[in-house]
């Protein structure tokens, strides 16, 4: 009688880009939770009350630029926002707990579809150079160098 395989040893870095997915999918969730809230209102005026809340000045060139862009945002663009953060924050949550309970799925799945979001990265880094866009994209590349490392040795060991 053969003993069932043992799950592999747990490594830190697998668990921090967890916290990590976690992390991105919590905020997203937010986000489609508030754009949920905003349904059928003034998205506007529902948004300079928060930035009357947050004690931030209306008449700041970029506050007063976001709210005066605000106004064309209804109900429409706020249903695909809300599912689309949470498509993505159901996948990030997945690859998340698919990480931190060290399943190999997890891992490829990890690296597709953090690869598949690279292109679309250099794409917004080319149309506007930034610093944190240009982290996110250093940061994805090696998530997936470091998984493909990862799921490579695991082969050889075999």
């Amino acid at each position: 009688m053969s003993l069932p395989p043992r799950p592999p040893a747990r490594n830190p870095a697998l668990f921090t880009i967890a916290l990590f997915k976690w992390a991105k999918g919590a905020l997203l969730l937010a986000l489609a939770a508030g754009a949920m809230s905003l349904f059928h209102k003034d998205v506007e005026s529902s948004v300079a009350h928060w930035v009357g809340l947050c004690r931030l000045d209306p008449d700041n060139r970029y506050i007063a630029a976001a709210l005066e862009k605000l106004n064309l945002v209804h109900t429409r663009e706020l249903k695909e926002l809300t599912f689309l953060s949470a498509f993505y924050a159901a996948i990030f949550l997945t690859e998340g707990t698919g990480l931190a309970l060290r399943k190999r799925w997890a891992e490829y799945f990890t690296i597709v579809a953090t690869a598949l979001l690279i292109p679309l990265e250099v794409y917004e880094l080319c149309r506007k150079l930034s610093v944190v866009k240009g982290m996110f994209l250093a940061g994805n590349i090696a998530i997936v160098a470091f998984l493909i490392y990862v799921v490579r040795s695991r082969k050889s060991e075999s």
